[in-house]
């Protein structure tokens, strides 16, 4: 299990996460969200967007649009399952 990623924003409504990646990301690939060394939630990656455009996968920098099973919050670290 690594870190691929930071909650930068969530919007309730849509339950969209927005991410900095700080490692690669594909669509199929298991996430888990901890907030501050705590479990949050699990879930499969069904899609990533890019300014609006759905892409397969995204790389370290990258700041991208996640659809999340569950309410996250800022500051959120996503690891790779």
């Amino acid at each position: 299990m690594f870190k691929v990623g930071k909650v930068l924003n969530f919007y309730s409504k849509t339950s969209v996460a927005i991410v900095e990646l700080s490692g690669i990301l594909a669509v199929g690939d298991r996430i888990k969200f901890e907030r501050e060394g705590n479990f949050v939630c699990e879930q499969k990656v069904e899609v990533i967007q890019i300014e609006y455009k759905k892409v397969d996968s995204a790389s370290r920098g990258s700041v991208v649009a996640l659809k999340t099973n569950e309410e996250v919050k800022e500051g959120d670290e996503i690891f790779q399952v």
